[in-house]
């Protein structure tokens, strides 16, 4: 077993979907003490009232809070190559559109896929893997999408699932050959639609264990709304979880497609309008807002209130990716989240744990601090977990419990009571 005891600020909220209007109902148990026994968080309260037998490791929180591991639910975080010229030209004055009409975007990044192996991809994946860990990331969802045909669409999950046995991240998997249309595809996104959603393709998916989830991103310079709706209903017939880049850059009905066939979540929303907005709440989707991603591209953010006014579960997550988010850390997303999106601390957090869960359909096992749930918890270096926003860039992560396993641990003595 193991206590963790001296905790100036234990963070508690019921596992997700939590609904927007309810997300900042969090509590905070003053001069607390947690105790795990193997995987499962078994009790937690007051310091006099937990109780841990003879033998018990105890972790000294030395006067920090302790909330529960983030989860990063919408990231591109494989992948191979850099686009830096990309950085500078959206600083000179080129567009997103522009840069992509030029050769870069998404098809940049399918050159250094399509030349890499499998385990290319795992070694230069796994220092930003390390990084995310040590920012306090315990779960993390990993699309493919810069393959772009088949088999380099499954070697990025395949390196996928060899990473889940290399580190400690819970990872998951989503097939996203629906990103872009390939060039060697250009006008006959039909047929391309045809290979990458073949019976054969979902079925090596699915005996490998390769993905969960499929995506698809719905916009004017990629997949309509008829063709998004062919490519989430194939993947749901074959078993796995719809999900949407919806209202990125227009708004062209992704939303709506997203709440029409029971899409898991509506990623991105930025672009997003009333009418999507009730189509999303209805259904009871996720909404995962990307504030990194408007961050680095310098656009306008998602509407984060008004989609919590209209109550809708809310998550956040970095979005990973070299082109429109090269930032690894929630932490800072989540900052983000409460200087541009006007969320307070206490919604950033549930947005990043419990609504991420559920965003990943784990919300069952790990995303909150209950009893009974996951030990995936961070012992931060601060007493109140408003100031870890407020400490915008720092990395207050003092230790890491993945599992009721201590992952990270800067410091901290682990004596027995």
């Amino acid at each position: 077993m193991l206590l963790i005891n001296n905790i100036a600020e234990l963070v508690t909220f019921p596992p997700g979907p939590i609904p927007g209007t309810q997300m900042r109902n969090v509590q905070r148990l003053r001069d607390a003490s947690l105790l795990i026994d193997g995987r499962a968080i078994t009790g937690f309260g007051p310091h006099s009232d937990v109780h841990a037998p003879p033998g018990t490791d105890v972790i000294d929180a030395a006067g920090g809070c302790v909330v529960p591991g983030l989860i990063d639910c919408h990231t591109h975080a494989v992948y191979a190559g850099t686009r830096e010229n990309e950085f500078v030209q959206r600083i000179e004055g080129k567009t997103y559109v522009e840069i992509a009409e030029s050769g870069g975007g998404i098809n940049a990044s399918v050159r250094g896929i399509r030349s890499a192996t499998v385990d290319d991809l795992v070694e230069s994946t796994l220092p930003r893997l390390h990084r995310m860990l040590q920012a306090g990331t315990t779960t993390a969802e990993i699309k493919s999408g810069y393959g772009l045909t088949v088999d380099d669409e499954l070697k990025m999950l395949r390196a996928v699932r060899q990473l889940r046995d290399r580190q400690p991240i819970e990872l998951v998997g989503t097939y996203l050959a629906a990103h872009t249309i390939p060039r060697e595809f250009a006008g006959r996104p039909d047929e391309y639609l045809d290979l990458v959603l073949a019976d054969e393709v979902f079925e090596r998916i699915k005996r490998e264990d390769l993905a969960e989830f499929c995506d698809v991103f719905c916009e004017r310079s990629a997949f309509d709304v008829d063709q998004s709706r062919r490519v989430l209903e194939t993947a749901r017939r074959h078993g796995l979880i719809p999900r949407v880049h919806a209202d990125q850059i227009t708004q062209m009905g992704a939303s709506r497609l997203a709440a029409e066939v029971g899409a898991i979540s509506a990623d991105h929303l930025e672009t997003t309008d009333d009418e999507s907005i009730a189509a999303l709440a209805g259904a009871g989707t996720i909404g995962v807002l990307l504030p990194a991603c408007s961050f680095f591209l310098s656009v306008d953010q998602a509407p984060a209130r008004k989609l919590i006014e209209a109550d809708l579960p809310i998550a956040l997550a970095t979005d990973l990716n070299p082109g429109s988010s090269m930032i690894e850390s929630m932490a800072l997303t989540m900052s983000i989240a409460c200087t541009q999106m006007r969320l307070t601390p206490a919604e950033a957090l549930v947005a990043a744990t419990a609504n991420a869960a559920a965003a990943i359909n784990r919300h069952n096992r790990i995303g909150a601090i209950a009893t009974g749930m996951q030990a995936d918890l961070l012992i931060l270096d601060v007493p109140r977990f408003d100031q870890w926003a407020y400490h915008v860039g720092r990395n207050c992560v003092r230790t890491v419990i993945k599992a009721g396993r201590v992952i990270v641990d800067k410091g901290m003595r682990i004596p027995h009571c």
